[in-house]
C-alpha cells in the first residue's frame, strides 16, 4: 500500500525524465491524405510535386477503389491509396455539410492503426487534403522543434475572421495540415470513433479532430508557417508578407490564380519549387533594404519575388500584408476581414511596386553561393528613366544555403540585404546579397 506521501506524489507525477532528441528527418513522419476517387485525378499532381516514394510514408485515403488504370499510372510517384473503412454507422447532422467528412476525420484512426507497429520509427502524424501542398524539409525541421513523446497538436486556423469564428480559432484547419505527435495520435486513435459520435452535428473533418483533442485536455500549437488559404484570386500580397516561420504547407491552390506570369496554375507550384529544391527553409522568406540615392524600399521574398517601392517604407508598413486577394466565400461585412494586417493593393498597376518575378535559381557548389534570379513583370506605364525603378530590368540576389539550428527556428530573426556595387556593366541590372543582420543591426533607411 502507498503511503499518503508517496499517493500524493503519484497522482501528482508527470511523464518520465526525457533525454534530447535528435532531428525530426522526414522519414520519422507518416502522412494520411483525404481524397475521393473523383478529387484524385485532378490532384494528384500536386501531392506528386512535394511527395517523395523513396523517403515518406503513408496513404491516401478514397471513398472507392481506383480502376486500374488510375491506380498505375504514375504509382511510383505516389503514395499508396487506401480505401476508407464504411462508416455509415456514424450518424451525421450538420445541416448543409457533408458526411464524407466523418470518412476524412477517421483518416486519422486509420493512419495509426496502420503505422504503430512500423519497425522505422514514428515520431509524427500529419494530415491534409489532397491539394494540401507540403514542404516537407520545413515541416521536418518544424515539428524538430517539439516533442513527440509529449501531447501536441500543431496547426494553424483560417486567415479569415469569420471562418475562425464560425470553425474555430483555436483549431487546425484540415487544408493547412494537422500534426499530432505520435504519442497523442496513438490514444486517440483508441478512443477515436466513440469520441466522434457525440459530434455529429459539426461541419468538418477537422472540427472532430479538434473536438477529441479537446476532450483529451490539449490544446493547438499554432504553427504560422501552415497555411489554410481560404482565399481567391491573386496571391502575391500574402506570400510576399510570409512570417519568418518556416514555410510549411499551401492550399486551395486550383482556386488561385497562377503564381508567375505566363503559367498555369499548376506550372506555377513547378516553378516555385525549382526555388524550394535548392533552399527549402528560405522559400519566401521576407528580407528588406533601402536605396538610400533614390529613397527606394525593396523587399525580396526569395524565391518568388523582389518588390520595390519608389518611396521609403518603414518596416512595420512593408510587412502589412497587400490585399492582392479576394477572400473564399462572401460572409457579407465580415468577408474582407483577415487575421493579419492589410495595406490597399492600387488598382492603377502603375501606382503599384514594381514587381520581378524569379526566372531561376542556382547553387555554386564550390563556394556554396546560390543565385536567384528575378526579371520585371513590365506593365505598360510612362516612368522617369533617371528615377523609377521601372528603368531596372533584373535583379540577382545572392546568398548561401539558410540552415537555422532549433534555437533559432524557436526565437527566429529576419536577415538583412544589402544592394550591392554591380559586376555587371548593365544599368538596368540591381544585385542585392542577403545575410545575417549583425547583433545591434537595425533595418531602416539610414540617412
Amino acid at each position: 500500500m502507498l503511503q499518503p506521501k508517496d499517493a500524493i506524489n503519484a497522482y501528482f507525477s508527470s511523464s518520465r525524465d526525457q533525454q534530447p532528441q535528435s532531428l525530426t528527418e522526414i522519414d520519422h513522419i507518416v502522412f494520411g491524405i483525404g481524397s475521393s476517387l473523383n478529387s484524385w485525378p485532378e490532384r494528384r499532381d500536386y501531392v506528386k510535386l512535394w511527395w517523395d516514394t523513396q523517403r515518406m510514408r503513408g496513404c491516401v485515403f478514397v471513398d472507392q477503389p481506383l480502376s486500374a488504370l488510375e491506380n498505375s499510372t504514375d504509382s511510383h510517384l505516389l503514395p499508396p491509396i487506401c480505401v476508407s473503412e464504411d462508416t455509415s454507422r456514424f450518424k451525421y447532422t450538420c445541416r448543409g455539410g457533408d458526411r464524407r467528412a466523418i470518412r476524412i476525420a477517421r483518416c486519422v484512426l486509420e493512419t495509426v492503426r496502420m503505422f504503430n507497429n512500423s519497425s522505422h520509427e514514428v515520431r509524427w502524424y500529419v494530415f491534409g487534403d489532397d491539394d494540401t501542398i507540403f514542404i516537407p524539409e520545413n515541416l521536418a525541421r518544424t515539428l524538430s522543434k517539439y516533442d513527440h513523446r509529449s501531447w501536441y497538436y500543431i496547426g494553424a486556423a483560417s486567415e479569415i475572421y469569420e471562418s475562425n469564428r464560425v470553425f474555430g480559432n483555436d483549431m487546425a484547419f484540415g487544408g493547412g495540415g494537422i500534426a499530432l505527435s505520435s504519442s497523442l495520435a496513438n490514444v486517440l486513435a483508441k478512443i477515436f470513433d466513440s469520441c466522434i459520435e457525440r459530434y455529429p452535428y459539426l461541419y468538418g473533418g477537422d472540427a472532430r479532430i479538434h473536438a477529441c483533442v479537446l476532450e483529451l485536455g490539449v490544446g493547438l500549437s499554432h504553427e504560422p508557417g501552415f497555411h489554410q488559404f481560404d482565399l481567391n484570386g491573386n496571391a502575391l500580397g500574402i506570400l510576399t508578407s510570409h512570417s519568418t516561420r518556416p514555410l510549411v504547407s499551401l492550399h486551395h491552390m486550383s482556386h488561385l490564380d497562377p503564381l508567375f506570369p505566363n503559367s498555369t496554375t499548376f506550372s506555377g507550384f513547378q516553378h516555385l519549387f525549382s526555388a524550394v529544391e535548392i533552399d527549402p527553409l528560405r522559400i519566401l522568406q521576407l528580407s528588406v533594404c533601402y536605396d538610400r540615392q533614390y529613397s527606394w524600399t525593396i523587399s525580396v521574398s526569395w524565391g518568388y519575388t523582389v518588390q520595390i517601392e519608389s518611396r521609403h517604407m518603414f518596416l512595420r508598413d512593408v510587412l502589412r500584408t497587400q490585399e492582392t486577394f479576394r477572400p473564399w466565400q462572401n460572409f457579407g461585412g465580415l468577408a474582407s476581414v483577415y487575421t493579419f494586417n492589410t495595406r490597399e493593393y492600387d488598382p492603377d498597376p502603375c501606382k503599384r511596386p514594381v514587381t520581378f518575378f524569379m526566372e531561376h535559381v542556382s547553387s555554386n557548389p564550390g563556394d556554396g553561393t546560390i543565385t536567384s534570379v528575378y526579371k520585371q513583370a513590365y506593365e505598360n506605364c510612362t516612368y522617369d528613366p533617371i528615377s523609377s525603378p521601372r528603368k531596372i530590368e533584373e535583379i540577382r540576389v545572392f546568398s548561401t544555403r539558410f540552415d537555422p539550428d532549433i534555437e533559432q527556428l524557436k526565437a527566429p530573426r529576419r536577415q538583412c540585404c544589402d544592394i550591392l556595387p554591380t559586376s555587371s556593366t548593365d544599368v538596368k541590372v540591381m544585385e542585392i546579397g542577403i545575410r545575417e543582420c549583425k547583433e545591434d543591426e537595425l533595418i531602416y533607411m539610414h540617412p
